[in-house]
């Protein structure tokens, strides 16, 4: 196994500042990592997957920010 990858694992069982991702089988940056997701959308489904755990509508706020962004970028041909 290359070093890389063992500091990659043992990277994803330490969160720090709460304990919001560790509930999932796959976190949302292994997710996002290897669907080669933007950086958008991966906020998108960042705070979509917190904010139950986190910081509540401020989290869904921030989601539909990133959505509103998205969506200007994509009417302005940027994405």
């Amino acid at each position: 196994m290359k070093t890389s990858t063992i500091r990659a694992n043992i990277a994803k069982q330490k969160q720090v500042g709460g304990k919001h991702y560790t509930g999932y089988n796959i976190q949302p940056v292994e997710f996002i990592t290897v669907n080669n997701i933007g950086f958008i959308e991966g906020n998108v489904i960042k705070y979509l997957l917190r904010f139950k755990e986190k910081n509540g509508l401020q989290d869904l706020d921030k989601a539909i920010h990133y959505i509103e962004l998205l969506k200007e970028l994509y009417k302005n041909g940027k994405t």
